[in-house]
């Protein structure tokens, strides 16, 4: 059953779930030792969740829609049973099919979203060629920073993804807040990598936070730094303003992992 929308200061916000499952082998862990370490203090919390549980990954993409029938996707998921995140996500991705039960066809996709170049968030960028973009009319919004990190560390995404898009004519490069529809823009959070974006809807009312959190025991305790995170310090230190301006104001997380696409924060309205 499709999770319901959101409508935030006139933009509907639509969760897509692109796939359900564990991280393969190579990377499976217990969550004591993905989050914060098995002695980390989250654990003998009520935080819902045990040291030695294993975890299952919800892969969440997000629709925006704004009033004047601007389109935005964040996110374009696993991909294809070939994608680069094969090696340990349960490829293939139905983001396709997600779309097709929101009533949007790829070619109505104004802008992607790339929150970061990791594989499970990527790998749909292309159609099946491997070349063109699957989503043929939009601008693909990746920070700087991303792209420049990437490239120093030699990922094989610079490489599957990245130059395609680039070759297409289709890739924005952009520096901290880019606006991409009324009331949409992006936001530089990083951390998780050193060019990861959010995208702020409504003036801070709601942020599709991609890998700002992970999992629902960072918001019992937001210092469960994440194992893979690049810079976990960085990343903790962005993790905590994000959710104390949410908590702020009144605000609602949109997470990519959780089993729940919307977290409304404590006191939120």
């Amino acid at each position: 059953m499709p999770y319901p929308s959101r409508s935030v200061a006139d933009v509907e916000v639509v969760p897509l779930c692109d796939a359900v499952g564990p991280m393969g082998e190579a990377l499976a862990r217990p969550l004591g030792e993905l989050f914060g370490g098995p002695g980390h203090p989250v654990w003998s919390g009520p935080c819902g969740h045990a040291p030695q549980d294993g975890w299952v990954l919800h892969f969440h993409c997000f629709l925006l829609r704004d009033p004047a029938g601007r389109t935005v996707l964040v996110d374009t998921g696993v991909g294809p049973l070939d994608s680069p995140a094969a090696s340990w996500a349960p490829v293939p991705g139905r983001l396709a099919a997600e779309l097709a039960a929101a009533g949007t066809e790829p070619d109505e996709v104004d802008a992607v979203v790339l929150t970061h170049l990791h594989s499970d968030h990527v790998s749909g960028s292309l159609a099946a060629d491997g070349v063109s973009p699957a989503f043929p009319n939009a601008r693909y919004v990746v920070q700087r920073a991303e792209l420049d990190w990437v490239a120093r560390a030699g990922s094989p995404l610079a490489e599957a993804v990245v130059e395609p898009l680039r070759k297409a004519g289709c890739l924005d490069v952009v520096d901290g807040v880019r606006a991409l529809a009324a009331g949409v823009e992006t936001v530089h959070t990083p951390g998780h990598t050193p060019g990861h974006q959010s995208v702020r809807v409504g003036d801070g009312a709601l942020l599709v936070a991609g890998d700002v959190l992970h999992h629902p025991v960072q918001l019992a305790d937001p210092t469960a730094a994440y194992l893979y995170d690049e810079d976990r310090e960085r990343a903790t230190a962005t993790r905590q303003a994000v959710l104390e301006a949410l908590a702020a104001s009144g605000g609602v997380l949109a997470t990519a992992h959780f089993p729940e696409p919307f977290t409304a924060l404590p006191g939120s309205r």
